[in-house]
């Protein structure tokens, strides 16, 4: 059973949509603000987190830079219909994935689970050894699936599980151009929606990261109007 931390402001919220996720199976638990939520993570960490943005004492922008310094578990953020710059903002930090409030708890059910599938398809072997799960390495490039890990030049970088699907498919095809549509399909489920403002994100802090482990980092090639590619060096 997986443990989904839901933190929000709105007790209506935290109610509603805690009863919606248990029904579903899954063991959920509530805060009302982003240090209760710290505090209770510094002690155990959920499967998953789902972040309302606006909230007191911490909000969701600075749990979440908290937490991306710890884990890289998903993080899903609720937004304001508003909130376009938070969106983006919460993408570069290292969220997922983000629902616009007000929002159908049956969409955010399937991003969970979708989330959830993402997460299982990197951390395990079910499927046996494929080009999805074996070792690869491109050049100063290691990754490996099982494990979720990354190196560049033997420095470990830390990527989330979206991060970690978007460069799997770059890299498993050097100088191939990869469109912003298949590489929605790539990291997403076939049930969710996501615009290309959302992969450039994605992109973006997945070059920043790798950056930290080398800052001449330029292997993921934009070609602006068509998509990106990996150039193996």
């Amino acid at each position: 059973m997986s443990r989904i931390a839901l933190v929000d402001d709105d007790r209506n919220i935290l109610t509603s949509v805690s009863m919606t996720l248990e029904a579903e199976g899954f063991e959920v638990e509530t805060y009302n603000d982003g240090q209760a939520a710290l505090d209770a993570f510094n002690k155990r960490l959920p499967d998953m987190a789902v972040l309302d943005i606006k909230m007191p004492r911490m909000d969701g922008m600075d749990l979440l830079q908290r937490l991306r310094q710890k884990t890289t578990m998903p993080v899903i953020f609720l937004t304001s219909k508003d909130d376009e710059i938070d969106e983006v903002l919460g993408l570069r930090m290292g969220a997922d994935d983000y629902v616009k409030k007000p929002f159908s708890q049956r969409l955010l059910v399937e991003r969970i689970r979708a989330l959830l599938r993402r997460q299982d398809a990197v951390a395990t072997d079910e499927v046996g050894t494929t080009e999805e799960t074996k070792v690869m390495d491109r050049g100063d490039l290691r990754m490996d699936p099982l494990r979720h890990a990354v190196a560049w030049k033997g420095k470990d970088v830390s990527l989330t599980v979206t991060e970690f699907l978007l460069l799997q498919a770059l890299a498993q095809r050097p100088g191939f151009v990869k469109s912003r549509d298949q590489l929605m399909d790539v990291a997403y489920d076939d049930q969710v929606y996501v615009d290309d403002r959302t992969i450039d994100s994605h992109i973006k802090r997945l070059r920043k990261k790798m950056r930290t482990a080398d800052d001449t980092f330029s292997a993921i090639e934009t070609l602006y109007g068509i998509g990106y590619r990996y150039n193996e060096e």
